[in-house]
């Protein structure tokens, strides 16, 4: 395994397997412009992904509802941390119509966390689903969710939305939880997963988790296994980037061979679908991924 590490305080100089691919031709100005129209945010653009205009081209996008603002700190994150404002009625049926105008094929919604809401926001993001779906009818919907602190109640109400896929990162190794990710769980988000799971068991769950915060190898592991054990469908992993000076640094930088091995290890364990890669990000190839298991099970 690779030997680049730092000491908390040093900042590493990326490796040339990290150089960020630039976003090129029309379709990310088109779509800048239809997004401010209707006062909607990205994550493709709120976290500089590398892979913003390849996926747009494809007919993915990945919508941040609820807001800009979110009620908790996580140290990797560089969305803001505060109180966050009322909820947009009419945010639903503006992701809808920007998802119809741009002709997704496969439309990713997100969020920040909404633990001022009493519902964590579900009924906010089931709404949306649904708008969605009557919108586009013949594309895939897949849901990032906030952990809901384990509760059965909110995970319930957008699981009666129907998506396609239901994904809940887990991010990182149990251990880093408490200094990176302090309001948050290990647990919590293992709970969203199997609670996914049980509710319906012919919908697609999807986890991933970011590398060089710190981790052992044997915790990715081991993480990955847990992952398994509530049996998650599809695993993505990728290199964690800081986004500034002030968020947690980089540890180290994780090779693309020791990507190909997680994945190879993924798929022994019984993970159905295995994004593993230096620039993946969450909803990096999500459309071919529920396509492609959607039409291997008959679903």
């Amino acid at each position: 395994m690779s030997t680049t590490t730092s000491k908390k305080s040093s900042y590493l100089r990326k490796p040339r397997w990290l150089r960020m691919k630039i976003p090129t031709g029309e379709v990310p100005v088109w779509v800048n412009h239809l997004l401010k129209e209707n006062h909607l945010h990205t994550v493709c653009e709120e976290a500089h992904c590398p892979n913003i205009g390849e996926c747009w081209g494809m007919g993915t996008a990945t919508f941040l509802i609820m807001g800009e603002v979110c009620t908790r700190n996580c140290r990797f994150c560089n969305v803001r941390t505060g109180r966050p404002a009322p909820l947009d009625p009419e945010e639903p049926q503006h992701v809808a119509e920007a998802a119809e105008k741009m002709n997704l094929r496969h439309v990713v919604i997100t969020s920040v966390d909404r633990d001022d809401l009493p519902d964590g926001g579900a009924h906010h993001i089931a709404e949306t689903i649904r708008r969605v779906r009557e919108a586009l009818p013949f594309s895939t919907i897949e849901v990032l969710i906030p952990d809901f602190r384990g509760r059965p109640e909110p995970l319930a109400v957008v699981m009666e939305a129907r998506p396609d896929v239901l994904n809940h990162n887990i991010e990182m190794v149990r251990r880093l939880y408490p200094a990176v990710r302090p309001q948050g769980k290990y647990e919590w988000a293992l709970t969203v997963l199997r609670n996914a799971r049980a509710m319906r068991p012919d919908g697609l769950t999807k986890s991933g988790m970011m590398l060089g915060l710190g981790e052992r190898w044997e915790e990715i592991v081991e993480t990955m296994r847990d992952l398994r054990e509530a049996d998650v469908d599809i695993f993505t992993v990728g290199q964690y980037l800081q986004p500034s000076r002030k968020h947690w640094p980089v540890n180290r930088y994780y090779t693309p061979e020791e990507f190909a091995r997680i994945r190879e290890i993924g798929l022994e364990m019984g993970f159905k679908w295995v994004e593993s890669g230096p620039l993946v990000r969450s909803s990096y190839r999500a459309e071919e991924q529920v396509r492609t298991l959607q039409g291997r099970e008959g679903r």
